[in-house]
């Protein structure tokens, strides 16, 4: 099997565990995935194919360099868009169109260790995107596995029209980010919309999305007891930089 069969084999069996029904955290076509290929394309799921079911006929390559120059370009209408992003494909004989948030795609993937990621759409994490004080009640950390797994804190974006709009606010957002952090997030939470991970390898974006299911849960939780205690920030940095917690995660993202 070639390297580039094998990032597709990997990118199929993470979109269809994702979209997995009983999971709930996308169903139809909601969602998207992608994963790197080389420095100069990657694989993106197709517009309207869903993830439960996906397979390779609905999964399309893009160039990286055309991809990116539709963030730093002159605004487009929506068939400007369209036909752009079809452009940037490569080998598309079938003429998909990918999916119109390829360029947040193409740039999260143009971050260093950066290998694959998901976008979904999580019933128990929208129902706090959705909220009023969405931010307010995700800014702490509430357990020692969110923080393995999810880092350190997310990035966030408010509500943004998919597509080039979104893609320049999520570029700025990691940007800003990586200036307060000294690394890239590893979940970006979007308002009444919903959830990003980030990942090196498959594994590890099925672990963070899993995981902020579970945070999303627990935090909801909380409010029939009272409300949250999130952990102090020292306790949050102490689980972020211990070696055992490390190792722990390396071995969670394997799974």
């Amino acid at each position: 099997m070639s390297a580039r069969e094998n990032v597709l084999g990997q990118l199929i069996d993470m979109s269809r565990w994702l979209g997995e029904e009983g999971r709930e955290f996308a169903i139809l076509g909601e969602g998207n995935t992608s994963a790197k290929i080389s420095e100069d394309s990657f694989f993106v799921k197709a517009s309207g194919a869903q993830l439960s079911n996906i397979t390779e006929d609905g999964i399309v390559e893009v160039c990286f360099g055309k991809a990116l120059d539709m963030l730093d370009g002159l605004e487009m209408s929506d068939s400007e868009v369209k036909t752009r992003l079809l452009d940037a494909t490569i080998n598309n004989e079938s003429k998909l169109a990918p999916s119109i948030e390829t360029l947040f795609h193409a740039y999260l993937l143009s971050l260093p260790g950066v290998g694959f990621v998901g976008h979904t759409h999580p019933i128990s994490v929208n129902a706090i995107t959705c909220s009023a004080a969405w931010r307010e009640f995700t800014m702490g950390r509430l357990f020692p596995d969110e923080i393995v797994c999810c880092g350190i804190a997310p990035a966030y974006i408010d509500y943004t029209d998919p597509g080039v709009m979104l893609g320049r606010a999520i570029r700025d957002a990691v940007n800003i980010y990586i200036a307060e952090y000294g690394e890239r997030p590893k979940s970006i939470l979007m308002q009444n919309h919903g959830l990003i991970a980030i990942g090196n390898t498959a594994s590890e974006v099925k672990s963070i999305t899993a995981m902020w299911d579970k945070t999303a849960k627990v935090l909801a939780g909380t409010f029939n007891f009272g409300g949250p205690n999130y952990m102090a920030q020292e306790s949050v940095d102490r689980i972020y930089t211990r070696p055992d917690e490390l190792d722990r995660k390396k071995l969670i993202d394997q799974l």
